[in-house]
């Protein structure tokens, strides 16, 4: 950055702007200043003599060697980003109030090199930096507004200093400035709002200083960089539930400009939108409006590409819109089944795996037709390979869409002749409660109404000793909700009137005391509670197993106290009980 030096050869006796002399001192400096440039690399500009030369010239009545002092500062900073003490910092500020535009020109753009290190952030602010950058961001010089806003950016990468931004009154000027005609100035302006984004406090604050309209009409921006910011912007903002209402009621055409970007040539900005519209679609309204603007077959592309944060943030949106019931048969209509089954096999990313079989469970849960298409997709043959290995999130997934598939009557044939029993057996023993329950449950909805016994009465010792070890093990776990699908799925069992299946019951003696021992424990508890007065005489039964595994307690006696079990209980002691009557089976 020659213009130092040849500023500092240039200053006489005389400064022809001010007709100002130059003082002995100042003359030492700007001599001793020369030398530290021309080997600025065997000196330290922050500190001792080349500081002091610095120093000197900032505070000069003489308009040259001010403007010398923050030439050399901006140069010196662009090469030397290290942690300075608030000796450095003072006259760099002190030039920021300077009229002359040139000066405030160099001093921000000194300001926002050192503003790249943290420990400047936060001394830069301490310091009382924000004002007079922000009274920059005010000037009619566009060079002057870009500096001053990429310093602001810098600054805001911190956390601590952001709701110290947000809070100064810098948050209307950045975004009348991202309206700049100027391409950098508006590159800043945006990045310092993306900046301001990552905090709940801090996006209130931005939508409220009126950043929204701004940065949604940027989105249709010839510029990348810009569009990105923007995105990545909104998509923050959309986190909120109440952000979220703010862009339904004042953002239009915002699904539509997202959905257009999903088609961008930059592959950040393409995956940015689509982000955004995974945040957007936590939102009811959301997950119609992004369908109706022609989302779905952006999305389909997406969730094939090659590049992993596209898949991630694709199947991540089309999950949130699979939870609307009006969608689940246009997702099947848009091709979504065989890639979405094909990521099951994504071990790259749990996350996406999760995703994809969180998507599949709600579309299992819609029509007839979509269970038909969802069957021939050769998903459960997919769950069954990867139940068993797969990550404990995933697991989960998995075990609660097999729990919904068993409730209908016309898929659980389909369920058992592909042998899902094999697997969800042994998920019914995993120490994850959600697992197991809705293992459990699924195995107990399979059973219920079933009138082919063959696959039950094949997977009734195994495997991990199979249907029986599953009803001792929860008969015997003194969790109620276990417990009771326990008995409900033995209720389900006697209502089949089959006398194989009865003899395999009753003539178990584990699964007989447990059911004895629950029912005298129940029994007693019930007894305490009439004692009280606080009887409840309307009991129902739970209609499935699913009901009681969404209905975890940890505390026993107020779970058996809230719930309808006492009639299901004696109705299996009847049932096991060495008194029962032949006439039970009939």
């Amino acid at each position: 950055m020659g213009l130092c030096c040849s500023c500092l050869r240039g200053s006489g006796s005389l400064d022809d702007s001010t007709g100002l002399p130059i003082a002995e001192n100042e003359r030492e400096a700007v001599t001793s200043l020369l030398e530290f440039l021309e080997n600025k690399d065997q000196y330290d500009f922050y500190s001792g003599k080349p500081l002091r030369a610095l120093t000197t010239l900032v505070y000069s009545d003489n308009l040259n060697l001010q403007r010398s002092a923050a030439l050399a500062f901006a140069e010196i900073t662009e090469k030397y980003v290290n942690p300075v003490s608030r000796d450095v910092l003072e006259p760099i500020l002190m030039l920021l109030t300077n009229p002359d535009p040139q000066i405030r020109i160099a001093s921000c753009a000194a300001l926002g090199n050192l503003a790249v290190n943290n420990e400047n952030k936060l001394l830069i602010v301490e310091m009382g930096g924000l004002e007079p950058l922000i009274e920059q961001m005010k000037s009619d010089n566009v060079e002057v507004q870009c500096n001053a806003v990429g310093c602001i950016t810098n600054l805001a990468t911190q956390d601590d200093n952001k709701i110290e931004i947000a809070q100064s009154g810098a948050l209307v000027p950045l975004t009348k400035l991202a309206r700049s005609s100027n391409i950098r100035v508006q590159r800043n302006a945006t990045g310092a709002l993306l900046n301001m984004t990552h905090s709940g406090e801090n996006r209130k604050e931005l939508v409220d200083a009126g950043a929204v309209p701004v940065l949604v009409s940027l989105l249709s921006s010839m510029d990348a960089d810009v569009q990105y910011y923007c995105t990545t912007a909104l998509s923050n903002i959309a986190v909120d539930e109440s952000n979220r209402r703010y862009l339904s009621k004042h953002a239009p055409k915002l699904v539509t400009k997202l959905v257009s970007l999903m088609n961008s040539t930059s592959p950040r900005v393409k995956c940015q939108a689509t982000l955004a519209l995974r945040n957007l679609a936590s939102d009811t309204n959301y997950q119609l409006e992004i369908v109706r603007a022609g989302g779905l077959p952006d999305l389909v592309q997406l969730i094939q590409s090659d590049s992993l944060p596209l898949v991630l943030a694709s199947v991540a949106c089309i999950r949130n819109i699979s939870i609307h019931p009006l969608n689940e048969g246009l997702i099947v209509d848009a091709g979504f089944l065989p890639p979405l089954v094909k990521l099951l096999d994504y071990k790259e990313s749990e996350e996406i795996q999760c995703h994809a079989v969180s998507t599949l469970r709600n579309l299992a849960a819609s029509s007839e037709k979509n269970r038909a298409e969802f069957f021939q997709s050769g998903v459960i043959e997919k769950f069954k390979q990867l139940a068993l290995s797969c990550p404990i999130s995933v697991q989960s997934e998995i075990s609660a869409c097999f729990a919904i598939l068993a409730l209908s009557d016309n898929t659980k044939y389909d369920l058992l002749q592909q042998d899902v029993l094999k697997v969800l057996i042994p998920m019914t023993m995993s120490q994850d409660q959600e697992i197991s329950g809705n293992s459990a449950a699924a195995v107990a909805n399979l059973i219920s109404r079933v009138s082919n016994l063959e696959k039950i009465l094949e997977y009734w010792d195994q495997p991990s000793d199979g249907i029986k070890g599953f009803l001792i093990r929860f008969l015997s776990s003194d969790f109620p909700t276990y417990e009771h699908i326990a008995l409900w799925t033995i209720l389900q069992l006697f209502e089949c009137h089959n006398d194989t299946i009865y003899k395999l019951i009753k003539e178990d003696q584990k699964i007989v005391s447990g059911v004895k021992k629950i029912a005298d424990e129940n029994y007693a508890v019930a007894r305490e509670y009439m004692h009280d007065g606080q009887g409840n005489n309307n009991m129902e039964h739970s209609t499935d197993a699913n009901n009681m595994a969404n209905g975890r307690s940890n505390n026993r006696q107020s779970s058996e106290k809230e719930d309808a079990s006492f009639e299901l209980y004696n109705i299996c002691l009847l049932y096991t009980s060495d008194a029962a009557d032949d006439s039970l089976r009939v």
